[in-house]
């Protein structure tokens, strides 16, 4: 039987009704290195007993390792034990797209690809590296690559039937080339080209960051980047455009729809019988992480109206338990801090008209610029800063 909050934590008189959203990137780390304020903000967020007072989930747009292992980082970064199932990489909302799971597929990007995609539920991967090998003819850019003679016609390899981009990949060159034929030859790279198939095989995106930060001055190119040269590439060799099955990782609605599940299950699990009413999403990234939580906190509204025009009222006697969650979490509040992409040169602006907003849009090409998404609900130096911010308008000590 769980003790009340107040016997485990006497500061403590009621259950939280807000969790956070994290991104790491710009926010917790710069490439290998702890941005000072992190442990700041979660020596706040430490409980007595070392866990942490409010529900939290890590959401990242990077996918080039396993949960578990970014886990890890996360614990020795912060100082605190993070478990995996507060981590959300770009591709974790994958195991929900079941359809696909019983069909061969093309993975692409860096890291462990063949685990990352068997432990979201795919049952039969090839990944670039084994497709270049059955194909040696078709990696032609690297000249001390290239075959010396003429190999044998390749037999038994499977057909492949879509394709899961998970980050960008190191020989951007190849990967660009063996993913468009596929999609031209319909998953038999080998054979002959004849017509041209579209609609084009399945394609399922995961990261749309053109850019992120790392101790580099500037930002590095993201998978957005790659994604863009891809989508290019297509439409001038076929005149169409490149579609997607699915884009997953920040900004989609389904990436922060999974993770205010996460959130919830955590407060289930410490005890807290009373809903999660509202998240702050902190991140450097106005293309992605303010874009994504305004996104969100769109939707959120949206479904609320609809509720209340349906005649749902918020109470344990008129909904199912999956309505009430549905009805429980209120608002996204996005944060934007000052330590990653998005930097500030003198002070913060106090007034919102004062503030510097993105002119370029960075965004995906499916995403639809509206300007008012990549203006944060606030702006602060850093995450412990945004921590202190979101614990004053909860009015949490």
């Amino acid at each position: 039987m769980n003790k009340p909050l107040s016997l485990i934590w006497p500061w403590v008189t009621q259950p939280p009704a807000f969790g956070f959203l994290f991104d790491i990137d710009g926010v917790l780390v710069r490439g290998s290195q702890v941005v000072p304020a992190a442990r700041e903000a979660f020596r706040r967020l430490a409980g007595a007993g070392g866990g942490l007072r409010v529900p939290v989930v890590f959401l990242t747009n990077a996918g080039n390792c396993l949960r578990a292992a970014k886990a890890r980082e996360l614990s020795q970064a912060l100082g605190l034990q993070v478990s995996p199932e507060q981590v959300i990489l770009s591709h974790s909302p994958l195991r929900l797209f079941s359809q696909f799971h019983q069909k061969c597929m093309l993975v692409a990007g860096q890291g462990p690809v063949e685990e990352n995609a068997h432990n979201l539920g795919f049952k039969h991967v090839v990944t670039i590296e084994a497709l270049r090998k059955a194909y040696p003819l078709l990696d032609m850019v690297d000249q001390s690559r290239r075959p010396k003679e003429l190999p044998p016609p390749t037999t038994g390899f499977p057909t492949i039937e879509g394709v899961i981009l998970f980050g960008e990949p190191v020989r951007w060159e190849t990967s660009l080339q063996l993913i468009i034929d596929v999609l031209l030859s319909n998953g038999s790279p080998g054979a002959e080209l004849e017509e041209i198939p579209y609609p084009h095989l399945p394609v399922l995106a995961c990261n749309m960051d053109l850019l992120w930060m790392a101790e580099a001055k500037m930002p590095r190119f993201g998978h957005g980047t790659f994604l863009l040269c891809l989508e290019n590439i297509y439409k001038k060799v076929t005149g169409r455009e490149l579609k997607y099955e699915a884009l997953i990782g920040k900004p989609s609605t389904v990436t922060y729809r999974y993770a205010e599940y996460l959130i919830n299950e955590q407060a289930k699990k410490q005890g807290w019988n009373s809903p999660i009413r509202r998240l702050y999403a902190i991140g450097d990234n106005p293309m992605s992480d303010v874009y994504g939580a305004n996104l969100y906190n769109n939707y959120l509204k949206s479904a609320q109206r609809n509720q209340v025009q349906a005649g749902v009222k918020r109470s344990p006697q008129a909904a199912s338990p999956q309505t009430e969650d549905r009805l429980a979490v209120e608002s996204c509040k996005s944060i934007l801090v000052c330590t990653g992409v998005y930097r500030h040169n003198a002070e913060v602006p106090s007034k919102p008209e004062e503030r510097n907003t993105e002119t370029v849009f960075h965004g995906h090409r499916d995403f639809g610029f509206d300007p008012s998404l990549v203006e944060a609900s606030y702006i602060v130096q850093d995450v412990n800063e945004a921590v202190q911010l979101a614990f004053k308008k909860e009015n949490w000590s």
